[in-house]
């Protein structure tokens, strides 16, 4: 992990232990990359429930709820199959936050509709989900790093965007109380 992932980890641990919240991934493509990342900070068990490495649609659907129809249709390379994703994540192991990625890292198994780089990260709650397509192609390894860091901002940045819905909300509180 280079310097500025072990940062973006070291915020999402403090954000994740201020706030009391949960965390959990769903991966495809990353392959466990992600959960990696987020345990690579001391303490993260008080966080971090789990993974599913979900490489297959068989998974997507039995364990994460990944509407077949959905698969058939659009293939797991989409928008809507990492948002349900991270529904089910959260839903399965019961978290209140989680990210997913499903793509294609290459070398090979792209298509001129979805070629090789094409990587959909989605992060939030079951009631909140927000998206990320990453599309260049940069060889395998690099793919998944930048697929790796950028779900990692993602997480960071709403765990920060709750931080300071709360921080108003309770400062509204505070001033309607005096």
């Amino acid at each position: 992990m280079d310097f500025e992932g072990k940062i973006i980890s070291r915020e999402i641990s403090e954000l994740l232990w201020e706030s009391e919240k949960t965390v959990a991934t769903a991966e495809s493509c990353t392959g466990g990359r992600i959960a990696e990342s987020i345990i690579a900070v001391p303490g993260a068990s008080k966080y971090f429930k789990g993974g599913i490495i979900c490489y297959v649609n068989e998974v997507k659907e039995n364990l994460l709820g990944v509407s077949h129809e959905v698969l058939e249709e659009k293939t797991a390379v989409c928008e809507e199959v990492a948002i349900a994703m991270v529904k089910g994540a959260c839903r399965a192991l019961n978290t209140d936050y989680a990210v997913a990625s499903t793509g294609i890292a290459g070398p090979s198994g792209g298509t001129k509709e979805i070629p090789v780089g094409t990587i959909w990260l989605a992060c939030g709650t079951p009631d909140n989900v927000v998206t990320c397509k990453v599309e260049e192609d940069h060889g395998r390894d690099i793919n998944l790093a930048i697929a790796t860091n950028r779900a990692m901002q993602m997480l960071r940045d709403i765990l920060k965007e709750e931080q300071k819905l709360v921080a108003a909300k309770n400062q509204n509180s505070e001033t309607d109380n005096q």
